[in-house]
């Protein structure tokens, strides 16, 4: 615990206004009183319970939330708008259920999968929150369920229980109250990490009484996303202690290596909770195709009416714009079939049988580890066919992230894997190397700690090395020895007589692994204390202060006491952080630096190893201002980096350690398919160049025919000597690798860009960024070392910005996420660094070598898959319907359907839905084989070559001609050549259209273009046919119009439509048996019941004397009916006197009527 000076009370005073979450101790009453606004007026508990609700619904809002959410969408709004257009007499022109049918199917399915969904989560919400835990009431702790948690409770937790909710750690069963916690479920990461209460309340809440009486005040931050930070204080007894994330377990974590520990509840549960897109360019095509018939239709309706002005009488009532008006939404509606609602369902289910494809496929399948191919995203699998840069991490990813430790260099002398050297203090490294001693190091074995029972296998037995330890004349390499069993954080746990060690990186635990094979073994941690054992001597040193590494230090720092009072400071990290602090070149700091050099030329690991000894005063001083920042509720963090910084100066250089972690299997041929399949890789890791470099040449990535440029010679390629280049994410110490070619042209791309000129640094921060993207871009392989994880995120976000390419990042670690995230396509490596990257990522593999699978065989397939989908099925869309608007230019722009409604209602979900669907599901143009053989046909994806706007055209104007031909062959076969050239059967008429668009669309089509035929895919193709002939029986079949003759079809229910006066040129003629009558004359003859219109006298609208005046007898443009008068098969058994009332019948499909409207009373 630390006191409360003043300064220290005003600072937290003054900033303590901006974090406003108060947990009292044991106070729910407290807690209960606390209220916050919510909306409007109203207020809520500020501290919520602790029962999860994953679950979007109940028995009672189900139905209404789900058809909100369902109508949030685009498409759905509109085809329920269409639907309700259908409502209106004047303007329908299809039967209600066209619309309506497959709408309700495509609902039905996606509430029955949200249903399932949603069961799921129900399911899961009760069993965690019926998880039991201790809860403290009163003075004793009783089992209670998670959900009964409240913010300010104490819970009790046993060993391998997990954590209810966040929670500050108050003391444990472990020295010092240490507490270890596993946060798989959280990050992914596997290794342990350790927590610790503070001293306080480790000293004094020792038992359930006192725990019961603690009655302390945590002052902290709102609830917030932010999972790796916390900052707060806590107030007790009169004094402020610090908080921060180590102090803090959150909810989901495992409790490991602990037998019992104490938490105080600071945060109950939070939750936190996206459409599809609409093809809103059909949409538009079908407004203006409806807004042009409709003109069409006003246009047409003027010529009539002033070419036939003897039927005056029966326009009164309506104008030709009006006529247009109504017909516009008639086409709206007739047309919005077009519009495939069954496209939605169908993509779903495409991309959901191809991700299970990857999930099936044995190939990908990882034995050693039991780990298959996931594909944890289902939208993606056409994108995976068109990847044009891959962005991947180097350790864990192309290599296997299991460390050895291979060399080192202490104190001018090289330990390594075949030789060991002295070298002098002016020695040159050429004559150094002429000094080597023919001594074979052999890093086979691992002599076991016999103290503890431990063996293990490394490569660290080092005979030179071990020999120059035993001697013990060497203080420098004891130090170095030493940082390496105390400058880390890695936890250690007894099993039996073992030690087992859990690291939080790999390079941690060879580094340790390593000490302890030389005789320094790490044995146990305190919350201040450490203890080691050093060639069999026991030491403990009190840890002072731990300064932990992060991306952005790349350091971290141990600051202890030993045994006889000597504070020390061990710092271990990059050498280009170290190198930079250290006090003066040291004697061997040269023969350091060349060491470094040559380890990273065998894509060795290396790390610099640094320390300084500090007085009593020096360290007073230091932790004086720490405890200040420690409590600070803002700023801490800055604050506290700018200490570390003030600590870590004048560091005096130990050595430095070299770590092989070798290749994984596959890597080199799989990078070699990957560029002949035209996909360029970038490397980004956060080693040397050197190490980099010689990776990518082991891989393959990089060639010997390669020239390389070095990122810090680019300003060379300008000639103003104003401008350098600067690029705003990479250190000048990157890599950039290309041919001498393309980097000619390039140059003189730079010289216009130091010559531009611009002097606005937005401006001209975006041109750098272009021109450093277009040399990257150019080249064949790009390597960016000694880059953080954010910056790996920034060269993804500059080329996705720039390129506008598909890009593909893989990764292992954590550090690896926010490249993961921002590349369009993220993989995770199922490695030794966790499972954060998996879980953040679109599909995981257990080995890199898997990508090539991943990529040229299921990308390219499920690419090809869903171009050859759209394309059929906006081909047979486009067939099957567009003869709707042909049918318009033949029934005067009336918006009367041609085909029957049960027809359009069932061709998008039942004629032809299956063969397009075998085509997305299992069509291949070759082999999994060949496409490994023959990777250069991933280039087809790259280009988009099977699926763009000229496709699209090419398929629209395919789609047309198909409609054309079969609307107009069938109608000159229908038309009657001997009599009034007219077509004499409606329904046969339409029923052959419709045939004939079906076979040719769907039938011959898709057989003639599949190119892998099985037996599914013959099954679809014959059932789609075999649907077709089973409906159109049921609904063209003469017992159906026995069931239900005359004026109505039996399917389609009362007639209604937008036919508007008498039928035009052409299809004047057709009877419309079956179909709907003009709803115009309904109108008229409706208003003709209520007055009484005058006679309508017949004369010619020519006035007398023309040279074009006709008799008014023959206004029949085609030739009469006398042969059937003749015949008698049109006589009417009696004709209605004048005058006399009767109903106005709809007309049969063997009948010829004339309407007058003053016939109708």
């Amino acid at each position: 615990g630390t006191g409360d000076p003043p300064n220290v009370r005003w600072a937290f005073q003054k900033k303590r206004r901006s974090f406003t979450w108060e947990v009292q101790a044991n106070n729910r009453a407290h807690h209960e009183q606390l209220r916050k606004k919510s909306a409007f007026c109203l207020s809520k508990k500020k501290y919520a319970g602790n029962a999860i609700k994953t679950a979007k619904y109940n028995a009672l809002t189900f139905l209404p939330l789900n058809l909100y959410e369902q109508f949030h969408r685009m498409a759905n709004i509109y085809f329920v708008f269409v639907i309700l257009l259908q409502t209106f007499p004047e303007i329908s022109t299809l039967p209600w259920y066209t619309l309506l049918f497959p709408l309700s199917c495509l609902l039905t399915i996606r509430a029955l999968r949200d249903l399932m969904d949603d069961i799921g989560r129900h399911q899961s919400d009760r069993n965690i929150n019926s998880r039991p835990c201790e809860i403290l009431s009163g003075e004793s702790f009783r089992w209670q369920k998670w959900r009964d948690v409240c913010v300010g409770d104490i819970v009790r937790l046993h060993k391998d229980s997990l954590v209810p909710a966040d929670m500050l750690l108050l003391c444990s069963s472990e020295p010092s109250s240490l507490c270890y916690v596993e946060t798989s479920d959280i990050d992914g990461e596997t290794n342990l990490k350790f927590r610790q209460a503070l001293l306080v309340t480790h000293q004094e809440l020792t038992s359930e009484e006192s725990l019961a009486a603690f009655d302390g005040k945590v002052t902290c931050e709102e609830p917030n996303s932010r999972m790796h930070s916390f900052t707060g204080v806590l107030q007790w007894r009169g004094e402020t202690h610090a908080l921060d994330g180590e102090r803090i377990l959150l909810r989901g974590c495992k409790l490991r290596n602990t037998d019992t520990c104490y938490g105080l509840v600071i945060y109950a549960l939070l939750d936190v909770r996206s459409q599809p897109a609409f093809p809103y360019q059909i949409f538009l095509v079908l407004l203006a195709t409806s807004l042009c018939l409709a003109i069409a239709s006003g246009f047409w309706a003027k010529m009539f009416q002033e070419k036939h002005s003897y039927l005056a009488a029966l326009y009164k009532h309506t104008t030709p714009a009006k006529q247009a008006f109504f017909s516009f939404w008639g086409f709206t509606i007739l047309l919005s079939v077009i519009i495939p609602m069954s496209m939605y369902i169908t993509f779903e289910f495409i991309y959901l049988v191809n991700s299970f494809f990857i999930n099936w496929d044995l190939e990908m399948y990882y034995a050693v580890k039991d780990i298959p191919a996931k594909a944890r995203s289902t939208s993606l699998n056409d994108q995976l066919g068109q990847v044009e840069y891959i962005f991947s991490d180097k350790t864990g990813t192309l290599t296997q992230n299991i460390m050895s430790f291979k060399k080192c260099c202490v104190n001018g002398t090289i330990y390594g894997k075949f030789w060991w050297w002295q070298v002098g203090r002016d020695c040159s490294w050429v004559e150094a190397r002429l000094w080597l001693e023919v001594t074979l190091v052999l890093f086979s074995s691992l002599a076991c700690w016999e103290a503890w029972g431990t063996w293990k296998m490394l490569d660290s037995n080092n005979v030179g090395l071990r020999e120059a330890v035993q001697q013990n004349n060497d203080p420098v390499l004891r130090e170095f020895l030493r940082l390496l069993a105390l400058c880390h954080t890695v936890m250690v746990e007894e099993r039996g007589d073992q030690l087992v060690y859990q690291a939080a990186s790999p390079d941690e635990e060879a580094l340790v692994l390593a000490a302890r094979s030389l005789g320094y073994v790490f044995l146990s941690r305190t919350q201040d204390t450490i203890t080691i054992s050093e060639m069999g001597v026991k030491r403990t040193y009190q840890v002072l202060a731990m300064l932990d590494f992060n991306s952005d230090r790349k350091r971290m720092s141990v600051l202890v006491r030993d045994p006889q009072g000597t504070i020390r400071l061990y710092t271990k990290g990059a050498d280009t952080v170290i190198l930079e602090r250290l006090r003066g070149r040291g004697p061997n700091q040269d023969f350091t630096e060349r060491a470094l050099d040559h380890f990273a030329e065998e894509t060795l690991r290396t790390l610099c190893l640094a320390s300084k000894e500090l007085s009593e005063a020096e360290y007073d001083e230091w932790s004086r201002r720490h405890r200040m920042a420690n409590i600070l509720l803002q700023g801490r963090a800055c604050e506290l980096d700018r200490l570390y910084e003030e600590m870590e100066q004048d560091l005096e250089l130990l050595g430095v350690t070299a770590i092989e972690d070798k290749l994984q299997e596959g890597v080199p041929e799989t990078i070699q398919l990957l560029k002949l399949g035209n996909i360029k890789v970038w490397v980004l890791t956060g080693d040397k160049q050197e190490t980099a470099m010689n990776v990518g040449y082991a891989c393959k990535l990089l060639t010997d025919d390669m020239e390389i440029l070095e990122e810090k010679e680019t300003p060379s390629l300008s000639t103003s000597p104003g401008v350098r280049f600067q690029p705003c994410v990479l250190s000048p110490k990157d890599t950039i690798l290309q041919t001498g070619e393309v980097l000619q042209k390039k140059g003189r791309l730079w010289q216009q860009l130091a010559c531009h000129g611009t002097t606005d640094p937005q401006e001209q921060g975006s041109l750098v960024e272009k021109a450093f993207v277009d040399l990257a871009t150019s080249c064949q392989a790009v390597i960016c070392c000694r880059v953080t994880p954010k910056q790996k995120a920034l060269i993804v976000q500059l080329v996705k910005k720039h390129k506008k390419a598909t890009t593909l990042a893989i990764g292992d670690g954590a550090n690896d996420v926010n490249m993961i995230k921002t590349a369009d396509i993220g993989v995770g490596i199922s490695g030794l660094e966790g499972v954060q990257a998996v879980q953040c990522s679109d599909y995981a593999l257990a080995q890199f070598c898997y990508l090539q699978r991943l990529l040229l065989v299921h990308g390219r397939w499920g690419y090809l898959r869903i171009c050859k989908f759209l394309r059929y099925f906006f081909y047979k869309t486009f067939a099957g319907l567009m003869t709707q608007i042909w049918f318009a230019f033949h029934s005067g722009f009336t918006a009367q359907p041609l085909y029957e409604g049960w027809f359009l209602a069932l061709y998008n979900v039942f004629y032809t839905a299956y063969p397009v669907l075998s085509v997305g599901l299992l069509e291949q143009d070759v082999s999994a084989k060949k496409s490994l053989w023959f990777p250069e046909l991933y280039t087809i994806g790259q280009q988009d070559k099977l699926f763009n706007y000229r496709i699209f055209s090419v398929t629209l104007l395919h789609g047309v001609s198909t409609s054309l031909t079969s609307f107009y062959i069938a109608l000159w076969a229908f038309e009657d050549h001997v009599g009034s050239r007219t077509v004499g059967d409606y329904e046969s008429f339409s029923v052959t259209v419709a045939t004939s668009a079906l076979l040719s669309s769907m039938s011959m089509q898709i057989i003639l273009d599949t190119k892998f035929w099985t037996a599914l895919s013959f099954l679809m193709v014959t059932a789609s046919l075999l649907l077709f002939c089973l409906f159109s029986f049921l609904t063209q079949s003469i017992d159906a119009f026995r069931i239900h003759p005359a004026g109505e079809d039996l399917l389609q229910g009362p007639v209604s439509g937008t036919s508007k006066g008498v039928a035009g040129d052409g299809m004047d003629a057709i009877p419309q048996g079956g179909h709907q009558a003009p709803v115009s004359l309904q109108k008229i003859c409706w208003k003709a019941r209520r007055e009484l219109e005058p006679s309508v006298e017949l004369r010619t609208h020519v006035p007398r004397g023309s040279f074009h005046r006709r008799s008014s007898y023959a206004f029949s443009h085609q030739e009469g009916y006398a042969g059937l008068i003749t015949r008698g098969e049109s006589l009417r058994t009696k004709e209605p006197q004048l005058g006399e009332d009767r109903p106005c019948k709809q007309p049969r499909g063997d009948q010829i009527t004339i309407f007058y409207p003053h016939f109708c009373n």
